[in-house]
């Protein structure tokens, strides 16, 4: 494990930390400009919104990379997020290619309600961007765990089917990895809407490079050597889905010991080695079913985003109708032509602890 641990050159790790690479919250390319102070980018008003309408009524969090604040836009009362980031430096080559990449995913995915929205992005001639992004006003589903505890599951479906329908829309419609799903990273407002947020470490397919949270990385992303070196980017972003369903559901990171603190050694021993936690006692059979089908090893098993939408956990979300339903029975006639039903898909073997 030493030699592993030498081999890939990766520092300890806690769940607290500054992800692995990892730019801040929607962070932004400075491009190459004369001395323009604003740019457009996409606005929900029917008039461009000015930096100069904004008022800061508050800051909202802190990054290695800037500052998150609660602004007011004064002619229509409406709040906004703002995050303030200064420049990369001007030889970080891969730091520009990641933020004119994030940039670039900014401007495409503004057509879903599950995806939360860049209003505007502003430049100053000094290099550094502020982007204006919907406020959310309860903040993370990490914030609520903390402050309000464990999700139910009857809590837990709606939220579950909101985070499936956005990344439904990045892998079907813009072949978007996220890369760094996690309980930090999904927001919530007081219509209890769950939006997808932060896409600093995504990317068009792939998923090879180790940027993200390590506890959060699938095994074939925590250790690609091991599993081949080439493998489905969409499958990634489930597992990270999974890990953060059972978070939510049992109050700590599920993958180690409760209290244990992590660190490289034993996320790759829990990730790439050890089984997949069971849910606790009183847990139900579709929400057993639920992370089995998302949280398999094998990334060829898992379920996909759109295929997960029709699981019957997430169809017990409120005023939701499920699409055709994987799980429906159809008939079938056996070698004898006795008729006998059977799921659609392949039935998945619940560990019942």
């Amino acid at each position: 494990m030493a030699l592993l641990q030498q081999r890939r050159k990766i520092p300890s790790l806690s769940l607290a930390s500054t992800p692995v690479h990892h730019r801040p919250i929607l962070s932004l390319q400075t491009i190459p400009r004369p001395a323009v102070t604003t740019t457009i980018t996409s606005s929900s008003s029917t008039a461009p919104i000015s930096a100069s309408d904004l008022e800061r009524l508050q800051v909202l969090g802190h990054g290695s990379g800037g500052t998150v604040y609660k602004v007011l836009h004064k002619p229509t009362s409406t709040p906004y997020a703002l995050k303030q980031l200064h420049s990369p430096a001007a030889d970080s080559s891969s730091d520009n290619n990641t933020l004119q990449s994030e940039l670039d995913i900014l401007r495409r995915t503004t057509g879903s309600p599950y995806v939360v929205h860049c209003h505007a992005i502003f430049e100053k001639p000094s290099g550094d961007v502020s982007v204006l992004m919907e406020y959310m006003d309860l903040g993370s589903l990490e914030t609520l765990l903390k402050s309000q505890g464990p999700f139910s599951e009857e809590k837990l479906a709606p939220i579950a089917r909101q985070v499936l329908e956005g990344l439904d829309y990045l892998h079907k419609t813009h072949k978007i990895v996220h890369r760094d799903i996690k309980p930090g990273n999904l927001l919530m407002n007081n219509k209890k809407e769950v939006k997808i947020a932060d896409f600093g470490c995504s990317s068009d397919e792939s998923c090879s490079s180790s940027v993200g949270t390590c506890a959060y990385m699938s095994p074939e992303r925590f250790d690609p050597e091991r599993y081949g070196g080439s493998h489905n980017g969409y499958a990634c972003d489930i597992w990270s889905f999974g890990v953060t369903i059972m978070e939510l559901y049992m109050g700590y990171f599920p993958l180690l010991p409760k209290g244990q603190r992590p660190d490289w050694a034993s996320l790759m021993c829990a990730i790439c080695f050890g089984e997949v936690p069971c849910l606790p006692e009183g847990a139900s059979e579709d929400f057993r079913s639920f992370l089995e089908c998302c949280m398999h090893k094998e990334a060829s098993k898992r379920w996909t985003a759109a295929q997960l939408l029709t699981h019957p956990f997430v169809c017990k979300a409120p005023s939701e109708e499920c699409k055709p339903n994987l799980f429906d029975k159809k008939r079938k006639r056996d070698d004898d032509g006795v008729e006998r039903s059977e799921r659609s898909q392949k039935s998945i073997k619940i560990e019942v602890c």
